[in-house]
């Protein structure tokens, strides 16, 4: 969600098995489980973005248009409402995404992000309407 590009995405996901594996965490339920990789994916892609290495490589906006194809849901004949997610700056994105994308809850997303919940509502709003700009909906 949060990467460059694909391969980055695959690096990342694959470092936060490792840890699993690694740290062997004790998980009181399937939630829990869940936040755990959701929050600790989260947490790797900031960490890898921060890099110097990163820092130093091309934007989400400049990847050419055939890569993009790697962003896309299979499911979807087209899926520019995800890529303009995507594009939007981080606290929109993370919010939109999980709310819409996978379906957290308002509650649940505060406790994932660590803020409170009528940040999560207004960041929603926001995102919403920097999207609706970014797609020129009426």
């Amino acid at each position: 969600m949060q990467m460059k590009s694909h391969a980055d995405a695959e690096d990342a996901a694959q470092e936060v098995f490792v840890r699993l594996l690694r740290y062997e965490p004790q998980f009181e339920d399937a939630e829990h489980e869940k936040a755990w990789f959701i929050r600790t994916t989260v947490n790797l892609c900031k960490d890898i973005l921060k890099s110097k290495w990163h820092s130093t490589t091309v934007s989400i906006e400049k990847i050419p248009e055939a890569e993009k194809d790697h962003f896309r849901l299979s499911y979807m004949k087209e899926d520019d409402t995800l890529w303009a997610v995507m594009e939007l700056p981080e606290k929109y994105r993370d919010c939109l995404y999980f709310f819409y994308y996978e379906g957290y809850s308002i509650k649940e997303l505060a406790q994932l992000l660590n803020i409170p919940e009528n940040t999560v509502k207004t960041n929603l709003k926001r995102g919403r309407e920097a999207l609706k700009k970014r797609l020129e909906i009426d």
